[in-house]
């Protein structure tokens, strides 16, 4: 709902209030680049998946699901690992708050380098965990394994040198350098690996090896490249860019300042405890496979690509607007004060954001959820045959369509809760992680004894709904003495509840009766049922869900919003 001030007038409808379009950086404007980089990150993430989804499509055929089990839960999982407790914390500590007006630039970056010799440091422990602790998969079937763990963790710290570049191109809203440098390194990857699959194929782990390296090194050179020609030009003058020279962005101590800040350093450890918590809920069924060995390495394969095709619409959706309105957030609230020292324009503004955005997720979760069910089983046939469709394939992906919803919301609550969150709070909140990360190793490992894959999936959904509650209660505190209530976009229409259910019941009729064994004239009239009742279930959401719409269309889609700003 709109949000009405003093002078009768609506503040935030889509349009710029006259004060906000002369100031130098409104809350308007920071949601402004903030929704054109989400949207920019939706298309690129809606890319790399079809690229991963065709590439994984096309190696099915000529590698083994043992290999694919190793690359993508074993040698996936020590590069995100390293890379993730290397410089999340960094990250979020870096891009909170206003850090190009009211920070030195100089510190952030000398702060930002740390993440070199903390990746190293990782890398070696990681690594030793890796080849000596674990088990070995069987040389025939898996070849190359011990040079496999050194290049992926090699490719780890070589991502990280593009990690104070990637901070500022973020800070400053550089969304199209995003875009051409993950585009470039995402089809060099895809590349490399088509190449040595078809005429390679006894290369086994180097071909993954190799294609990871080929990535990152694409992903550093890009962003290199960009700013050796960016600083010093006019373009850089114009925007009045902080840095001036490529020796700007070299660790160096200015003779009237702390090598770093120190206040930031601070914030940086609370969210690095957090982040190496985070990362054991993120990954957790990974580190229970790898440890613990309740899965096979075929198993672990398709499991793995399981948790691809459902995730792929989370990770192309949800995570852009997580990543890009988390800056928009930190932008816009002051850390650590309440709605009532906040200024109110700007808490207004994120309010309104707030509600639209957990309304947009629901529904879209909501249709995952209800299509998900009933179209699972042909998804996974149409894309792996039998090796995906037959056993605990269906199962997997119908229990991941439910889990993709608790992933909508928690993504958007989370990255508001963080933003918001005082110092004080954030180390608080990491107690409550590491109370979570326990119970869902636990959870995992009790569940998978007892349903196999699924299991991992009913501990994410747990987990997953614990932390939402957890968020949801600090955003109702935060706005309790104040008049905006964002938490009602969790509320979603009659009309449009009612059309879901419809569908749901419908979709797993024609299921039943039409698929998945009877030619693909049934599997087609399968699909156009479908599509019919998605047709009704998009109407009801035109119909009732006017302000989310109108959102969508203005801070969402970079075409329309261009037109009419």
């Amino acid at each position: 709902m709109p949000v009405q001030p003093k002078n009768g007038g609506y503040f935030f409808n889509f349009t710029l209030d006259r004060s906000f379009k002369e100031s130098k950086m409104s809350s308007q404007d920071i949601l402004r680049n903030a929704s054109t980089l989400a949207s920019y990150n939706v298309l690129l993430q809606v890319m790399f998946r079809v690229l991963t989804f065709m590439l994984n499509a096309f190696t099915l055929r000529f590698v083994s699901k043992e290999l694919i089990g190793v690359v993508n839960v074993r040698l996936t999982l020590l590069y995100s690992t390293l890379v993730f407790l290397s410089r999340e914390a960094f990250r979020r500590a870096c891009l909170s708050g206003e850090s190009g007006t009211h920070r030195s630039w100089r510190q952030v970056i000398n702060l930002l380098w740390l993440t070199i010799p903390l990746g190293v440091l990782w890398a070696i422990l990681l690594g030793c965990v890796w080849l000596w602790f674990l088990e070995v998969p069987d040389a025939q079937t898996v070849p190359y394994y011990g040079q496999a763990v050194v290049l992926f963790a090699f490719s780890g710290v070589q991502e990280l040198l593009a990690e104070p570049l990637w901070v500022l191109a973020q800070a400053h809203m550089f969304v199209r350098l995003k875009v051409v440098a993950e585009s470039l390194a995402m089809v060099a990857k895809c590349s490399v690996t088509v190449v040595l699959v078809v005429f390679a194929p006894e290369w086994g782990l180097y071909i993954f090896s190799a294609a990871h390296l080929v990535y990152t090194g694409f992903l550093v050179l890009c962003y290199a490249v960009y700013f050796i020609r960016f600083l010093g030009s006019k373009e850089a003058v114009k925007k009045n860019f902080p840095l001036y020279s490529v020796t700007d962005l070299l660790p160096r101590r200015h003779y009237e300042e702390p090598l770093v800040d120190w206040t930031l350093a601070r914030l940086t450890w609370s969210f690095f405890k957090q982040s190496f918590l985070k990362q054991i809920l993120t990954e957790g069924e990974r580190y229970v496979m790898t440890f613990l060995n309740v899965l096979s390495f075929g198993d672990q394969g398709v499991y793995d690509i399981v948790n691809n095709l459902g995730s792929m619409v989370a990770r192309f959706i949800f995570l852009p607007i997580e990543e890009s309105f988390y800056i928009f957030f930190a932008k816009v609230l002051e850390r650590g004060r309440d709605v009532r020292s906040q200024k109110q324009e700007e808490a207004a503004v994120a309010a309104e954001v707030l509600e639209h955005l957990l309304k947009l997720v629901l529904v879209i979760g909501m249709i995952i959820t209800v299509f998900g069910y009933a179209y699972s089983h042909l998804a996974l046939d149409i894309y792996g045959g039998a090796l995906l469709s037959n056993g605990a394939g269906p199962s997997l992906l119908r229990c991941y369509s439910c889990y993709v919803l608790l992933l909508a919301v928690n993504g958007v609550t989370e990255c508001f809760v963080f933003a918001a969150m005082s110092q004080e709070e954030v180390d608080k909140y990491n107690l409550v992680m590491l109370a979570l990360s326990v119970s869902f190793l636990l959870l995992s490992y009790m569940l998978t004894w007892w349903a196999g894959g699924v299991g991992f999936i009913l501990a994410n959904c747990l987990n997953m709904g614990l932390r939402i509650v957890h968020s949801l209660l600090y955003i109702q505190r935060y706005f309790h003495s104040s008049q905006w209530k964002p938490l009602r976009g969790l509320v979603p229409s009659p009309l449009l509840l009612l059309a879901l259910a419809f569908s749901a019941v419908v979709t797993a009729v024609s299921e039943a009766a039409l698929c998945c064994d009877g030619g693909w004239l049934l599997r087609l009239l399968h699909i156009g049922v479908g599509g019919a009742c998605l047709l009704l279930v998009l109407g009801a959401v035109l119909l009732t869900e006017t302000q989310l719409v109108q959102f969508a269309r203005t801070q969402l889609l970079p075409r329309y919003r261009k037109k009419h700003s």
